[in-house]
């Protein structure tokens, strides 16, 4: 049924109606700085919603309480966005961004994170209204994470809020529902916290060459290949050709370095103290007779497991499993691991 407007409404409706480019331009430019300011601040959200406030909305508000505006102006939500984060302390980070982006209207913003009725989790949100400097059109950004968003849809499609009463056994469990969701929201947070600083130890017990205290893993492998371990030997092995190294992810040899029974990154570091000449000798080998004038940064630490696996004894069938762990399996490189056993017992490093 179409809303009963009196007279001030309508003339309030009539100015949305002749203003509604402007609000859908508002709309779309502050989508986009928002979304900009966030990849330059390198702050990833789930999303940054938009949109402005249909006219049978706006309508149905007039007819509630149309006296309380006196021009459109007055109304800051016809231009309404969102920003959904993942985790909670980035809402913060969000916020101070979007206060230097915008001008707030503190006297109207609320911030219902302060609020703590037990029913309260999914309305928690940041609530902002913004203008651009010298504009006298407002409008409302909110600031929220993805479970509370979770939570403010599910609780509206329960009709939880519709004024519907509802019986005390659901609204019990709602309550318990929106409980677990608010410890899972602050514990993700606080697990990211975690990490971030098991990455700094980490970087720290790296760079302090204490590597027998680092287990091995994929963050302490990246940590460590910013050292540069293999340039050495892979720039003695260019020397060979003079040739160009090309540098490519080393990120494949980390389960190799775990085949192979390393489990700190002390236990690499020894290889490549142990097994340098021979990946030498074996890339000497290889290269010896091509004129190839480009190599990849990976064949350094791709010869030093060459060497271990011959000089462990673990042969041929260790070779093929290194193969098939970077190629994925081939019969070829059954032939490719036979090959290099043949040239192998030829090399100096085999007889010492």
């Amino acid at each position: 049924m179409k809303p009963k407007l009196d007279a001030h409404s309508e003339a309030i409706l009539e100015e949305y109606r002749s203003k509604l480019p402007v609000f859908e331009d508002l709309s779309a430019r502050a989508t986009k700085e928002i979304k900009e300011m966030l990849a330059s601040a390198g702050i990833i959200v789930a999303a940054v919603e938009s949109r402005v406030k249909t006219e049978s909305s706006l309508a149905g508000k007039l007819e509630l309480k149309g006296s309380k505006y006196s021009s459109i102006s007055d109304i800051t939500d016809i231009v309404g966005l969102r920003v959904i984060t993942f985790y909670i302390d980035d809402v913060d980070k969000v916020a101070s961004l979007i206060e230097r982006l915008f001008e707030i209207d503190w006297e109207n913003s609320v911030d219902k994170r302060k609020l703590h009725e037990i029913d309260s989790f999914g309305y928690l949100s940041l609530h902002y209204i913004c203008s651009y400097k010298g504009s006298d059109i407002r409008f409302e950004v909110q600031l929220r994470t993805v479970l509370q968003h979770a939570w403010a849809n599910m609780n509206h499609d329960t009709g939880y809020k519709s004024g519907v009463e509802v019986p005390r056994e659901y609204l019990r469990n709602l309550g318990r529902l929106a409980g677990m969701l608010e410890l899972a929201d602050e514990q993700f947070s606080r697990i990211r916290s975690e990490l971030t600083d098991y990455r700094r130890r980490v970087q720290a017990l790296v760079a302090s060459g204490n590597l027998d205290d680092v287990l091995l893993d994929g963050d302490t492998f990246r940590s460590y290949l910013d050292l540069g371990p293999f340039d050495t030997l892979n720039r003695k092995i260019a020397a060979v050709n003079q040739a160009e190294i090309q540098e490519v992810s080393l990120m494949p040899y980390l389960p190799v370095f775990k085949n192979i029974g390393c489990k700190t990154l002390g236990d690499i570091d020894r290889i490549i103290k142990k097994y340098s000449d021979g990946a030498f000798q074996i890339a000497c080998y290889q290269l010896g007779l091509t004129d190839l004038d480009i190599i990849a940064s990976s064949l350094g630490p791709q010869d030093l497991c060459i060497a271990f696996l011959l000089k462990s004894g673990i042969g041929k069938a260790g070779i093929r499993m290194l193969f098939d762990a970077l190629n994925g399996p081939s019969e070829g490189n059954d032939m490719i691991a036979e090959m290099l056993m043949e040239q192998a017992q030829d090399l100096p490093f085999m007889n010492q």
